[in-house]
């Protein structure tokens, strides 16, 4: 290659990325615009609560989002108190985003609380509308009296300021977390900088693909899938990177040239970071089997997150890295003809010399104990308790929407606010309000109905009630033929017991008619824990066959691939029982979601098995070489140093979630860097190589390597 195309080549390279880099570094701010947190979005079009979400504005005229503003005295509210409440009411109206007709005061049987029902556009700044109303009542309410905001509107805007600190705090302590560890692997104050600035442009570019493609529909985006696309980028961009800067300083010792290094270093390098990232992309596209669309929107989006990595990494990184030379690794440069260190035989000297020493020692006992000891962690799978949880419980920090649910449940039925909606057939209107009133977990039932100035009308054994005695009875809102009743139940919406009136009034309306519909909060998250559990059961075996093909391609044996895909299984088994006993006995959580299993299922077997591709794809080169069981010895010892530092840095990365207050990502954020320390200091340390080391050259089998006459 001409002397100035190896300088204009690496040149354009890195300007590219400069510019793409500078184009969606301003994005970071901007995703709140094309992302959305309503848990109804992501259901299949076919749940019955998301066909009853899409009605619900018809019927209402509205596709306003409700709050609830919860007025509470322990004494008693008086009537100084009911009549300051209902002056209020008329300066809400006036708030910003407010949207329809706010509804006046209705005080509860005890007369300690009042509740007032205020709509919000559903847009972008519906977090900031909720905060415009917290404020005016922190200065409007009377002294004495405890006003909160809950209800959807303030869950809602609740989950949004969770995800706040995504844009900063988390990307802050992830990077941070990686700078250290880079410090300390590297003993240099440059090297840490280029790789961070490979993870950060690479983050960079993808957010920038991913807006436009949010902003076009193409993908859907969350707060959830956001924090997941952030640290995926970080650390798989980090762990390519460490992979390409190992193989670099070996060709440095061996290559006078930085061009003729950096040729080597890819040689080496791309195909098993090509490996590990076509590994991890096709796991995540499995997700797109899901019903779940939000199980669904994370397998695009993070794979494109992937994708960058591995661009930027063998891009970016190796022209960073040719332009510094060996100053990139100042003080402790590599020198040209400098000895290789010996990692196997008697003059080996090191930690994972003599962790290769160990396993040819006594690679049987090695295995067996350390498949033992995950296996006794994986009791805790029977432990954990991933049916579905609160709506309350995601957000982990301080919640007024929480804490005003608590006090509506005291004073008023607990799903006041937050009704099951029917919808159904308008001849079956008493038929419907008949068996809703009958069963014991609805308090109190009203249909939709036009020149009701609640928009709706209560509904008796006797029929439709006017709310002033003596008038007209409202006429229900009809559409297609349909009407729509609002159940009240007794229990709060997001209570195991409202799921079980819930699924008990579904089974009882489709015999009054199988064409009823029920939907609402508590069906929302029946529809999407039922989701989540099709979901989880069916991606997981997919994947399983998934990966276990390309390590076939990639290896060309059969034995080993199965072996290395039964390891992460009992790895990922054994973090999540582990993850179970400490959500259950130390952090005393509520419960999971369905989905965190296939989450920490997808991201451990997906990321767990690049280290296994880092290793097995460096004994196989060594085993060529040096025959199978020196090979095993010797691609651990050179292997083991960067393999590691990887694990540490995708570990910290994912504990970095820890730091967004929302259970979701809590769990996740544990139990995949719980687990990402046990494939890489347990699975790809001991028992992957002692069993490999224990079985020999059938190891390959049927390859070549694999038959007799070799070593």
């Amino acid at each position: 290659m001409p002397r100035w195309l190896r300088v204009v080549l690496p040149a354009v390279l890195i300007l590219v990325w400069l510019t793409l880099a500078g184009v969606g570094g301003p994005f970071f701010g901007r995703v709140s615009e094309v992302s959305s947190n309503d848990q109804a979005s992501y259901l299949p079009a076919s749940a019955d609560a998301t066909q009853v979400a899409d009605l619900q504005a018809k019927f209402s005229g509205s596709d306003s989002v409700p709050a609830i503003v919860v007025y509470a005295r322990s004494s008693g509210l008086s009537k100084a108190d009911l009549a300051a409440i209902s002056d209020d009411t008329k300066k809400i109206a006036d708030l910003p985003g407010v949207k329809g007709d706010v509804s006046p005061a209705v005080t509860s049987k005890d007369g300690k609380a009042a509740e007032v029902f205020v709509p919000f556009a559903d847009d972008s700044n519906l977090d900031a509308h909720v905060a415009g109303l917290r404020g005016h009542l922190d200065s409007s309410t009377p002294d004495g009296v405890r006003a909160y905001v809950t209800g959807p509107g303030g869950f809602t805007a609740d989950l949004v300021a969770a995800f706040g600190g995504i844009d900063g705090i988390l990307l802050a302590v992830a990077l941070a977390a990686v700078f250290v560890i880079l410090v300390i692997v590297y003993r240099s104050p440059l090297l840490p900088v280029l790789v961070l600035a490979t993870s950060m442009f690479a983050l960079c570019v993808a957010l920038l693909v991913v807006w436009w493609l949010a902003k076009w529909g193409v993908v859907q985006l969350s707060g959830q899938v956001q924090g997941i696309l952030f640290i995926l980028v970080i650390g798989a961009a980090t762990d390519y990177s460490l992979l390409y800067v190992s193989r670099y300083r070996e060709a440095l010792r061996d290559e006078r040239s930085r061009w003729s290094a950096t040729w080597a270093a890819l040689r080496g390098a791309f195909g098993p970071i090509v490996a590990s990232a076509g590994t991890v992309i096709v796991g995540l596209l499995c997700l797109l089997f899901s019903d779940l669309n939000s199980n669904k929107a994370l397998g695009p989006v993070a794979s494109i997150g992937i994708v960058f990595a591995f661009l930027s990494a063998m891009t970016l990184l190796p022209s960073l890295l040719l332009a510094f030379g060996r100053a990139a690794f100042w003080p402790v440069r590599p020198k040209l003809g400098s000895e290789h260190a010996q990692v196997v035989g008697p003059d080996a000297h090191g930690f994972w010399a003599r962790v290769a020493g160990w396993i040819r020692g006594a690679p049987r006992i090695i295995w067996i104990v350390c498949t033992l000891a995950l296996l006794a962690g994986a009791t805790g799978v029977l432990q954990l308790k991933a049916d579905g949880m609160p709506q309350s419980d995601l957000v982990l920090a301080h919640s007024d929407a929480r804490e005003g649910q608590n006090v509506l449940a005291e004073h008023f039925p607990g799903g006041s606010g937050s009704p099951a909606l029917v919808v159904g057939p308008k001849s079956e209107l008493q038929g419907m309000a008949d068996l809703l009133l009958a069963h014991d977990g609805v308090s109190s039932v009203s249909v939709v109905a036009k020149g009701s100035p609640s928009g709706s009308a209560s509904v008796t054994k006797d029929g439709v009630q006017p709310l002033i005695p003596r008038s007209p009875a409202p006429e229900p809102t009809v559409v297609n033929d349909d009407v729509m009743l609002q159940a009240t139940l007794t229990h709060a919406a997001d209570s195991d017991a409202a799921e079980s009136t819930v699924r008990s009034l579904r089974h009882d309306l489709t015999r009054l008619d199988d064409g009823i519909l029920v939907g609402g909060v508590t069906a929302v998250s029946i529809d999407s824990n039922d989701a989540s559990i099709h979901d989880r059961n069916m991606i997981i075996p997919i994947v399983l066959v998934v990966i276990l093909v390309i390590l076939m391609l990639l290896l060309r044996a059969v034995l080993a691939p199965v072996l290395l895909v039964l390891s992460v299984v009992v790895s990922f088994a054994a973090s999540l029982g582990v993850s179970a006993y400490v959500f259950n006995g130390i952090f005393r959580f509520p419960g999971a979601d369905p989905a965190v299993p296939l989450y920490g299922f997808v991201f451990l077997v997906a990321l767990g098995i690049d280290y296994n591709i880092f290793l097995m794809t460096r004994v196989r080169e060594e085993t060529i070489l040096h025959g199978t069981r020196q090979g095993i010895l010797r691609g651990l010892a050179v292997t083991g140093g960067v393999i590691t530092s990887a694990g540490l840095v995708l570990a910290s990365t994912f504990a970095a979630l820890g730091v967004i207050p929302i259970l979701f990502l809590a769990q996740i954020a544990f139990i995949v860097a719980f687990g990402v320390l046990v494939d890489t200091l347990i699975v790809r340390s001991l028992l992957v190589p002692a069993v490999s080391y224990d079985i020999g050259r059938a190891i390959w089998w049927p390859s070549k390597l694999g038959r007799k006459g070799t070593r």
